[in-house]
């Protein structure tokens, strides 16, 4: 079908006195059209009056559709089944232009901010190659709506301890606080309720209470409330990450903040200004920062074990020997882990960013050349059997190298049967063991069990059982 503007050209060259064949040439439309619009002699496009062929059948739609939940291919097998046949494009042109199923269209709002008014952040997944190995992350990202400036770094997770050290290393990136930060309804902020009936967990809303910002969230499902965060992750995924690989945590963000101070001080279309140039007007309204901010930090108690080392997210990290068994604090930081005995006795390590199984020995806790680890006492079990039997010592200590269970439950076991069995059956059956090799204790209970038999209990030999 023409439409108005094919239709006035038509007719404008008509007018100049263009023949019909050229007026058809020129537009590529046949002259039979060209006919048709001149005869009409008229600019409007005439209403399509053709009747639709789902009309005669929309009860039966509406009434399939709450039936179907919605569903327009059960809705067009079951109008097939009660003898109506629609093709489905036509079943689902005609409940678009009528608005059947779905909700009516709205326009995408814009939102406008004052200098300094808001802080929106958010998180990611992201892969990347770090050490050698992919590996996924979480992307932390916080951007200034009125300058857009942005900052970000990344994590192996994303919980409360990270985002205090985010938050603090953006509001130190932005040299102040903003009046909010939006958040997008994460429970490591959220206690409860979403939107605007959002409460937060009090450590969060103590902490923005240090910086002089509260945190705020978005209704639920309104996503674009938050664009101005939203939008940079797609930039992040395809260019920072784009062909990059990393050494090290510290390298990544590095990078990260390296990449973050380029990007600001780029002309950006959308905005028709340099973010960096807008942050100019935008701190003087930011509020300042505290003279002295705190480190963040997270505590925790453990036990110095055996070998002289503390536990912590799977890594384990030196102390003294003379701590051995002792309880102590310990202070985990962004970059450090403090251990503390009291106050005068403190240990710091670098901390490792993920669970990583590994031990880290500081070489002042390094036991004297030819001393080693102290050895922990013999197990109690075994120091019990040989006070009680000394003669098996040698067994013992051929069970707890060749035998088949952990050493711990075989010394356990034969604790018992020293222990409920009588002497001189026990010590026979071990004997006879040792000399062949034999380190199974089901089987020596046996062995036991046969000698205290015929030893300790007389056995009947009339077979007929006849007693007086």
């Amino acid at each position: 079908m023409l439409s108005q503007q094919q239709r006035i050209t038509i007719l404008e060259l008509n007018t100049q006195g263009v023949s019909k064949r050229e007026i058809a040439r020129v537009l590529n439309v046949s002259r039979l059209t060209v006919r048709k619009v001149l005869r009409a002699n008229s600019t409007v496009v005439p209403a399509l009056l053709r009747p639709e062929k789902a009309e005669p059948h929309r009860q039966q739609v509406l009434e399939l559709m709450n039936t179907c939940k919605g569903n327009l291919v059960r809705v067009r097998e079951e109008l097939a089944a009660s003898g109506v046949d629609l093709a489905y494009s036509t079943l689902t042109a005609f409940c678009r232009r009528h608005g059947i199923g779905q909700p009516p269209a709205v326009a995408v709002g814009r939102y406008q901010f004052l200098p300094g008014e808001e802080l929106q952040h958010d998180t990611s997944p992201h892969q990347l190659e770090l050490g050698g190995k992919r590996r996924k992350v979480q992307t932390a990202s916080a951007v200034l709506a009125y300058s857009r400036m942005l900052f970000f770094q990344m994590y192996p997770s994303f919980q409360r301890f990270d985002c205090k050290v985010f938050l603090t290393e953006a509001l130190r990136y932005f040299h102040g606080a903003p009046q909010r930060a939006m958040i997008d309804n994460t429970h490591v902020v959220v206690l409860r309720g979403t939107g605007r009936e959002m409460v937060p967990v009090p450590e969060m809303a103590a902490f923005a209470e240090r910086f002089g910002f509260r945190f705020v969230a978005h209704e639920r499902g309104d996503a674009n409330r938050s664009a101005r965060v939203e939008r940079p992750f797609w930039f992040i995924e395809t260019n920072f990450l784009a062909g990059r690989t990393f050494a090290s945590w510290q390298d990544l963000n590095q990078q990260a903040r390296q990449w973050c101070d380029r990007v600001n001080a780029t002309y950006k279309k959308y905005l028709r200004a340099v973010p960096r140039e807008l942050f100019v007007l935008e701190q003087p309204h930011l509020r300042p920062l505290p003279v002295w901010i705190p480190e963040v930090y997270r505590v925790h108690e453990r036990l110095v074990d055996v070998e002289g080392y503390v536990a912590l997210h799977s890594n384990r990290y030196s102390v003294p020997l003379a701590w051995l068994g002792r309880r102590v604090e310990v202070r985990e930081t962004k970059d450090k882990v403090e251990i503390q005995l009291d106050a005068r006795s403190l240990v710091t390590h670098e901390r490792i960013a993920e669970a990583e199984h590994q031990r880290v020995l500081l070489a002042q806790h390094r036991p004297p050349r030819g001393q080693g680890s102290p050895r922990p006492d013999p197990r109690p079990e075994e120091a019990l059997i040989l006070k009680t039997a000394p003669e098996i010592a040698d067994y013992v200590a051929a069970l707890k190298q060749r035998s088949h269970k952990l050493v711990v439950f075989a010394l356990r076991q034969l604790w018992r049967l020293v222990r409920e069995y009588p002497r001189e059956p026990l010590l026979a059956a071990v004997r006879e063991a040792a000399r062949y090799g034999l380190y199974d204790l089901d089987r020596v209970e046996r062995m036991i069990l046969r000698r205290v038999a015929r030893d300790y209990f007389l056995l009947d030999d009339d077979p007929g059982g006849n007693h007086e």
